[in-house]
């Protein structure tokens, strides 16, 4: 399957959930080109944004997982190719 680069944002709104998001990822870093996290305090939420290089079910696969996590929401936008 061919690779495409994409980008993935998440919310979490729950803080106590943050520890399942960064198992998570540690599970996929191997496709990771980047990542930051902004705390934002005053909201009481985190924000986290991906650039991620592998192929489509592969990126499915890591935003299904995040998203089934309580308090947490994932969009991803993928390259065409």
């Amino acid at each position: 399957m061919e690779k495409r680069i994409a980008v993935i944002g998440i919310i979490i709104e729950e803080i106590d959930y943050a520890e399942y998001v960064n198992e998570i990822l540690h599970e996929y870093n191997s496709i990771i080109i980047g990542r930051m996290g902004i705390p934002y305090r005053e909201r009481g939420i985190s924000v986290i944004s991906l650039a991620v290089d592998a192929d489509a079910d592969t990126i499915s696969g890591l935003t299904g997982k995040l998203g089934k996590i309580n308090g947490v929401s994932v969009k991803a936008a993928i390259s065409k190719r």
